[in-house]
């Protein structure tokens, strides 16, 4: 795993296979604004994809700051993170919340995910 909080390639969800895999069997870790799904995978480290959906989030600004709060909370929070692959999904709720609370709901659900994969 990288030791500086970086948001690489190798940390990403690229190709609709690593996606297919996480929504076969995920665990989930649910907000009415944000869902999380998460499944093992064989690296050391977590990687991440975003599914933003205009039908939620009409507006291209809306989706890409949902986006960029979600890296770097991601960022931040990975080495606290188990060997998983997680895809957030954003609901329509998301576009009320300010960046400060969006944060603060992403914090609690990876350690609400990290609990329930490690356990």
């Amino acid at each position: 795993m990288p030791t500086q909080h970086t948001f690489s390639r190798e940390l990403r969800l690229l190709t609709p296979e690593h996606f297919k895999r996480v929504f076969a069997e995920p665990v989930r870790a649910a907000s009415p604004q944000i869902t999380l799904l998460a499944c093992p995978n064989s690296l050391e480290h977590p990687r991440l994809g975003l599914a933003v959906p205009k039908k939620a989030l009409k507006r291209a600004v809306w989706r890409n700051r949902v986006k960029r709060v979600v890296r770097e909370s991601f960022r931040l929070n990975q080495a606290n993170l188990p060997a998983i692959d997680i895809v957030v999904i954003a609901k329509g709720g998301v576009k009320e919340m300010d960046n400060e609370e969006l944060f603060k709901l992403l914090e609690k659900l990876w350690r609400t995910l990290s609990r329930r994969c490690n356990g």
